[in-house]
């Protein structure tokens, strides 16, 4: 029997291209394993629809969970197309021997050239000072000079491969790095130069605020009202974790009234953003499409990752990137 992958719909056409652009699907026909595309775009999986799949690949936010699971016993792996695997039920698919992979290695050092992207923009108001030449507002420029990185202190909650990575080159650019992880990474931290306190302490302390957790039950809301409040006026907050890790009501409030200098946001609540969101109205505010990190380098270091996965579980081998195995 020809070993069957199943490509989620919401980033992919049926022909296998997506928003990604080439992700080497020709890997896996090569490999002998058979693919396709669903034929519609859903928020939660359904059990039919994976009924003759052995593996799924899902590109983009669709839900995998116990009522995804077809009870045929067929499905043996999960593979989720970049390091976050908040929508996937990884215990559901333990209890069923479904193996659960991402792609981390892949990601962190995109995603960490993101954040540069976005301290750097906002230390020079870079979008508002881009609107000023657009718009013809160029005797307005004098308002927006900003605040020099030179003896900044930049806080990073949350030291995994991305928060780690972030921190690397934060430190290349000479600034003092401060770091909050809620289980030990004392060895890491030490290796990239972080100054290990805790959360109430680089909040308090930093300039700049990088939240880089992964999304889950307990850190939902980690950096709510009384955690922001906690931030100096003149700080910025970078989120490229997920919109649920930060009260995006409480960041709004403070924000425009200015107890917030400013905050670059890769991600948010409710994706899409909808454009009536009272960010799209803030020039403290740099946002992007959940996107931020998608470059050539990006596509092509996960593509590798997840195929190398898909082929892997395929052979009965064990993929290195599991996220709920061995079994």
């Amino acid at each position: 029997m020809v070993y069957q992958v199943v490509v989620t719909r919401g980033y992919a056409q049926p022909d296998g291209s997506t928003v990604f652009g080439d992700i080497g699907l020709s890997r896996l026909t090569d490999a002998g394993l058979a693919w396709r595309v669903l034929d519609e775009e859903v928020g939660e999986l359904r059990a039919e629809q994976l009924a003759e799949a052995d593996a799924v690949l899902v590109l983009g936010h669709e839900r995998v969970t116990a009522r995804s699971i077809p009870a045929s016993g067929r499905l043996r792996h999960v593979a989720r197309f970049g390091a976050g695997f908040d929508a996937v039920d990884t215990e559901a698919c333990a209890r069923r021997g479904v193996l659960v992979t991402n792609a981390p290695d892949a990601v962190r050092r995109p995603v960490a050239d993101s954040v540069i992207a976005l301290l750097y923009a906002l230390s020079h108001h870079l979008v508002v000072k881009d609107r000023l030449v657009r718009e013809g507002r160029w005797a307005e420029r004098g308002a927006w000079r900003g605040p020099g990185l030179t003896g900044a202190t930049v806080g990073i909650v949350g030291l995994g491969g991305i928060g780690l990575e972030t921190a690397r080159r934060v430190r290349a650019q000479g600034l003092r790095v401060l770091g909050y992880n809620r289980s030990d990474r004392a060895r890491e931290a030490a290796e990239a130069g972080v100054e290990l306190a805790t959360l109430d302490d680089v909040l308090s302390t930093s300039d700049y605020v990088v939240v880089a957790v992964a999304a889950n039950p307990g850190t939902r809301h980690l950096i709510g009202e009384r955690e922001l409040a906690l931030m100096r006026p003149t700080a910025r907050l970078i989120n490229v974790s997920r919109g649920v890790v930060v009260d995006e009501e409480a960041l709004i409030a403070r924000l425009s009234d200015s107890r917030l200098a400013g905050a670059g946001l890769d991600v948010f609540t409710e994706e899409p953003l909808t454009p009536d969101s009272p960010l799209t109205a803030l020039d403290n505010v740099i946002l992007a499409p959940h996107s931020l990190c998608w470059t050539d380098q990006y596509t092509a270091a996960v593509s590798a990752s997840v195929m190398a996965s898909l082929i892997a579980v395929s052979r009965g081998e064990q993929p290195p990137e599991t996220v709920n195995g061995p079994f």
